[in-house]
């Protein structure tokens, strides 16, 4: 037997890299048009999901198509792919991508679904592709929004966008993925979108660990909105446009991971409130909580750029620093209020747009 398990039973021209719950269930989606190639991991979790055609330890009670086929064999990304899709936790992305990246042919269409900013690099994720997986940056789309693998695999109606610098590129994917419960739209602005599909995650932790503590529907909204600040000014402070955070990749995301019980960002906030440490948390989450592993990044590239980002330090001081959630949220409560809109006229004149007082 083939030890990466190889069960391709006909042979597609889209391949997802990554068996986590949003790739396999970007692969279940998939399947009901055309044939598509799920590589795992491991052999053991590609003969375990090709035998009993499903993934219940990240996607229970949802059955796979026979149109999947599932891999753990690099080489079954072959010539026919003309579209790749990364859906890696940002932990592991560059060294997937290396591996698989001789693989990936000169004209397919890449496309990564992963969310968060790589330590030390702070490069997105599209960017980690692209130089691990020696692939020019413009054939690197990103797709972000609100989208809770678990609902989406049930058929329940999500929305996402899909962001590329090439607008062709990015039509050609939304056309691919697109259908009447999953609906896409596009947008050239990718730096904004995987920020935003970065930061919310940090946000999230946050809310999670005021639904945690009791703070009621008024503070855990505040929180959120000043989280959502905190995304734009340092999403306008690297270039990006203002209006993408209002879109399905910041404020629809938003308001998803922050209040889902699904997402594993929030539940981390909440174990956090009841006084368990991230090293406790970690292992028992189902998947990953990839605001633990962006804060930093995160906090690092405010830096860089000169931004103010008080509930990502709290995150981190909460995370790492063994600082209690109930402190961290009194410390920001204690903060100086100021105009809401004091940086706006700074971000006008910059976007050379007329300021909120003329």
């Amino acid at each position: 037997m083939n030890p990466a398990f190889d069960t391709v039973r006909q042979p597609g021209r889209v391949a997802v890299v990554g068996s986590g719950a949003w790739g396999t269930t970007l692969a279940i989606g998939i399947a009901r048009r055309e044939p598509v190639t799920l590589l795992c991991r491991s052999p053991e979790t590609a003969r375990r999901i090709a035998t009993e055609r499903r993934n219940d330890a990240r996607l229970p009670g949802i059955a796979i198509p026979a149109e999947v086929a599932v891999t753990a064999d690099p080489a079954a990304v072959g010539a026919a792919m003309d579209l790749v899709i990364f859906a890696v936790p940002s932990t592991h992305l560059r060294a997937v991508a290396e591996r698989v990246g001789p693989q990936v042919p000169a004209s397919a269409d890449v496309l990564s679904v992963a969310k968060g900013l790589e330590p030390g690099t702070l490069l997105r994720m599209s960017e980690v592709i692209a130089q691990a997986a020696n692939v020019d940056a413009s054939r690197v789309a990103a797709l972000s929004g609100p989208n809770l693998a678990l609902e989406i695999a049930r058929g329940l109606p999500a929305s996402a966008v899909v962001a590329a610098t090439d607008a062709a590129l990015a039509e050609r994917i939304q056309e691919r993925l697109a259908s009447r419960a999953f609906r896409l739209y596009v947008n050239a602005d990718i730096l904004g979108v995987e920020l935003c599909g970065a930061l919310k995650n940090v946000v999230a932790i946050a809310a999670g660990a005021a639904d945690g503590l009791g703070f009621g529907d008024n503070g855990k909204a505040g929180l959120i909105t000043r989280g959502l600040a905190e995304m734009m000014r340092l999403g306008i402070a690297a270039g990006a446009n203002p209006m993408t955070f209002a879109g399905l990749a910041g404020l629809g995301d938003v308001v998803a991971t922050c209040g889902s019980t699904l997402s594993r960002n929030h539940r981390l906030g909440v174990e956090l409130a009841a006084g368990r440490r991230w090293a406790d948390i970690e292992a028992t989450l189902p998947g990953v909580a990839e605001g633990a592993y962006t804060v930093d990044a995160a906090i690092a590239l405010a830096d860089r750029l000169a931004v103010e980002m008080p509930i990502a330090r709290e995150v981190h001081n909460a995370l790492f620093e063994g600082k209690s959630v109930q402190r961290c949220l009194i410390d920001l409560l204690a903060r100086e209020s100021k105009d809401e809109l004091a940086d706006f006229r700074a971000w006008a004149d910059r976007l050379g747009a007329p300021s909120a007082s003329s």
